[in-house]
């Protein structure tokens, strides 16, 4: 028996805008309240929660690139900055240790 496709409708698009904002939303939480042992542990978990943000994200630009239509309400507070203004900087160099940090693993 086959899986049945994802639906690639609006309102499967704006399911996945909702989790990328609950995933923006626990990344908050994390930087801000959250305790570990070391900063590799952090790191870890940090990785984690991004790396399945940016699966989710991937889908949802990829439906939006396809026509599915949106509502600019529905979108995740991130989206909407990323619409108003460049990506932070902050962002950029966060996810760029991350990926130093897995190569250095990976050697």
């Amino acid at each position: 028996m086959m899986k049945a496709a994802p639906p690639n409708d609006k309102y499967f698009l704006r399911s996945l805008h909702q989790e990328i904002d609950l995933y923006d939303r626990k990344l908050a939480y994390l930087n801000k309240y959250g305790v570990f042992a070391n900063p590799a542990d952090r790191e870890v978990a940090e990785g984690k929660l991004l790396q399945k943000r940016a699966a989710l994200e991937k889908n949802a630009r990829e439906l939006v690139a396809a026509g599915v239509e949106f509502s600019e309400a529905d979108l995740p507070r991130s989206f909407r900055a990323h619409a108003s203004q460049p990506e932070p900087k902050a962002l950029v160099h966060q996810m760029m240790r991350i990926a130093v940090n897995r190569v250095s693993q990976l050697t």
